[in-house]
């Protein structure tokens, strides 16, 4: 395993209890190397050891102070472990403190993961300023809502203003339009003293294409394996040790420096490494060096596309160690049981079917067939919790990468909207919302970017329209570079003092609120469960226990009434949520239950949950 000190960061420039900064940069390509301070054109030398970092010990360099690295007397480069830029990915790095900043949350301890409700946001769109500060004052209506985990889209420095996260090119670098280093320090000291855990999402499968200066520095990728940014990041390669250190060393960054709960690791599944140890699992090593070091608790999620519980299993069953997964599985056939087209990925899923098998056993793919990947895929898994699975009605990819960025609002009409709600609150895994879904946002969420190079901005523009081939769609996808593509996808706040909005709001509260209180849907058993559904009535009964207790969530996706016959007979059944209530703009009436012949009408497009005490789960 890769010797690297927990206690503190070592790479880029960091100051030491005397306030002497000490500088270390991984620069085996460089013959030379100089610190250039950009105030006053000062040039520092660095000496070198025999693994090619160049390091010093200077009271020349202030928190504030302005600089790069001068490589073999020729190229000024922005320090690759910048903590801020000053204006750009391609200028002068920002030397920053990170120990100045005064924590109050010296009592925080992390949220079981098993009871994290999850609302993923972006910070450029979730509020007008599209700042840390701006998400700060946002966090008592998440309290209210009932949210105690957010996670943050990335916010390593990336080109420009305007940019989903994914092309960050500095990866230690907060990006300076969000407010920066010390001002993601300050949110997540407030988030934990209202009791809210912090994700934040981070890229190690590639970096951006703009301002991507590492290949001057060091052997950062390997053309042993192509991805879909080209070369990949290399973990398994030659000079690969201090690559894999470079990533470790972020990752302990975010949860000692910025006190961060959890992370998310951006498609692992494009991450190359053949080590004998992958960089997860040697990632989940120094973490777990780290959390007995600290006594606090982190976790590490990953977004995957393999369907390989090899990812979540822990080090002693010889998995990679990480906690959670996505599964896009699960929202891709909930999306196609509720109308969606089959083009594309949707193609390989046939709605209430694979919805059920997904509540049941996670992967819907699990060893058979995939028409879509035209080979079998995937492994069962039996004995992984509930709470290794994180599900979705919507997300940032499932709703940007359609041509217009619509959101659920557009596609479906607002009874559905609460179904699928519904369908992710009451499953046994880990739901996770998107910003503005919990009030029916009708902005799109588009993707966009601001990169200053004109090449590159119209290869983005011409592949972005290309992407959509295989779903056949029609018209054109909004300019990714126009900053008006921005402006249209952030959030509108007014919009929660209209009816229908806060009706939406106010049933999501009461759908976290059960999930939060209720203990069978507290309890993510995946072994104490039984799913029944019927493709001729679209109906699905989702049967959950927990010692003596049972409910049974019965969903219509269907456009008109079904009778359906109660799974138990039981005269002690008690409804306790009814999505079609008068409450919440419900125009059906009651479920229409007769409790001598044990049959329940059901309204269109609805859940109702009843609860009993009487059940023996077989």
């Amino acid at each position: 395993m890769t010797q690297i000190d927990i206690k503190t960061r070592r790479l880029g420039v960091n100051f030491n209890n005397e306030g002497l900064a000490e500088v270390n940069l991984w620069a085996p390509k460089a013959k030379t190397v100089e610190l250039l301070l950009k105030d006053n054109g000062h040039k520092i030398s660095l000496n070198r050891d025999e693994k090619g970092y160049w390091y010093t010990l200077t009271d020349n360099i202030k928190p504030g102070a302005k600089y790069m690295f001068t490589l073999d007397a020729e190229k000024d480069r922005p320090d690759p472990a910048s903590l801020a830029q000053q204006d750009t990915v391609h200028g002068a790095s920002v030397a920053v403190d990170l120990n100045s900043f005064k924590w109050d949350d010296e009592g925080w301890q992390n949220i079981a993961l098993e009871n994290y409700i999850i609302y993923e946001l972006h910070t450029g769109t979730f509020t007008p300023e599209g700042t840390f500060a701006a998400i700060e004052s946002k966090l008592d209506y998440l309290l209210e809502l009932g949210i105690n985990a957010i996670e943050i889209m990335p916010a390593a420095q990336f080109p420009g203003g305007r940019n989903w996260g994914y092309d960050g090119v500095l990866l230690f670098a907060v990006q300076n339009t969000y407010g920066g280093a010390h001002a993601l320090q300050q949110l997540v000291n407030a988030c934990h003293q209202r009791g809210i855990a912090v994700i934040l999402d981070v890229v190690y499968n590639h970096l951006g294409p703009e301002g991507n200066y590492m290949a001057d520095f060091g052997h950062f990728f390997t053309s042993k394996y192509h991805t879909p940014w080209g070369d990949a990041i290399n973990f398994d390669d030659a000079y690969s040790d201090e690559v894999r250190r470079f990533f470790i060393e972020n990752t302990l960054m975010w949860f000692r420096d910025f006190h961060i709960d959890a992370l998310r690791f951006d498609a692992v599944h494009a991450i190359k490494d053949f080590s004998t140890t992958h960089i997860l699992k040697e990632i989940k090593q120094h973490a777990d060096k780290l959390m007995k070091s600290t006594d606090r608790t982190h976790y590490l999620i990953v977004e995957l596309d393999l369907n390989d519980n090899r990812y979540i299993n822990s080090l002693s069953e010889q998995g990679y160690g990480m906690d959670a997964q996505w599964i896009d599985e699960f929202h891709h056939a909930l999306r196609v049981t509720c109308g969606q087209e089959k083009h594309g990925y949707y193609a390989d899923f046939e709605g209430l079917p694979h919805l059920a098998k997904s509540y049941q056993d996670a992967y819907v793919y699990d060893g058979q067939y995939s028409p879509h990947r035209h080979k079998n895929f995937g492994v069962k898994v039996k004995d992984n919790p509930g709470k290794q699975f994180i599900v979705f009605a919507q997300n940032h990819d499932q709703v940007g990468n359609r041509m217009l960025g619509e959101r659920l609002s557009s596609l479906v009409n607002f009874e559905t909207q609460k179904l699928m709600a519904a369908a992710v609150l009451l499953s046994p895994y880990l739901p996770m919302l998107f910003m503005g879904e919990e009030w029916a946002e009708p902005n799109p969420f588009l993707y966009f970017v601001s990169h200053t190079d004109k090449q590159l901005a119209d290869a983005v523009r011409k592949g972005r329209k290309a992407e959509f081939s295989d779903f056949h769609a029609k018209g054109e996808a909004p300019d990714p570079v126009a900053e008006e593509t921005f402006k249209n996808s952030k959030l509108q706040w007014h919009l929660l003092q209209q009816d229908q909005h806060k009706r939406l709001f106010s049933y999501y509260q009461k759908l976290i609120a059960l999930r939060k209180m209720h203990p069978v849907l507290k309890n993510l058993n995946r072994k104490q469960l039984d799913v029944k559904h019927d493709v001729e009535t679209q109906t699905l009964i989702l049967h959950r226990w927990d010692e003596d207790l049972d409910i049974i969530c019965l969903m219509n996706f269907s456009a008109s009434k079904q009778t359906i016959e109660m799974p138990f007979y039981s005269e002690q059944w008690h409804k306790i949520f009814d999505s079609g209530a008068e409450e919440w703009g419900g125009k059906h009436g009651e479920p229409e239950y007769t409790a001598s012949d044990s049959h329940i009408t059901l309204q269109p497009q609805s859940v109702v949950v009843y609860e009993s005490s009487e059940i023996q789960a077989s």
